[in-house]
């Protein structure tokens, strides 16, 4: 499972949880930290990963 993390949450969630996701990745790595929501979630279901966030 690929985790993407939302801008809620520590980027450094990516390397500490690397061991058991290691296909993880945070928004702002991929510069969408300031994208809507909708284009987030479109993001994520086009390249398979699962949302991580905190609202």
């Amino acid at each position: 499972m690929k985790l993407l993390f939302d801008q809620n949450l520590s980027p450094r969630l990516v390397q500490r949880l690397a061991d058991l996701y290691p296909d993880s990745q945070h928004v702002s790595f991929l510069g969408l930290d300031q994208a809507d929501d909708r284009i987030l979630w479109q993001y994520a279901e086009q390249n398979h990963f699962t949302v991580v966030t905190r609202d």
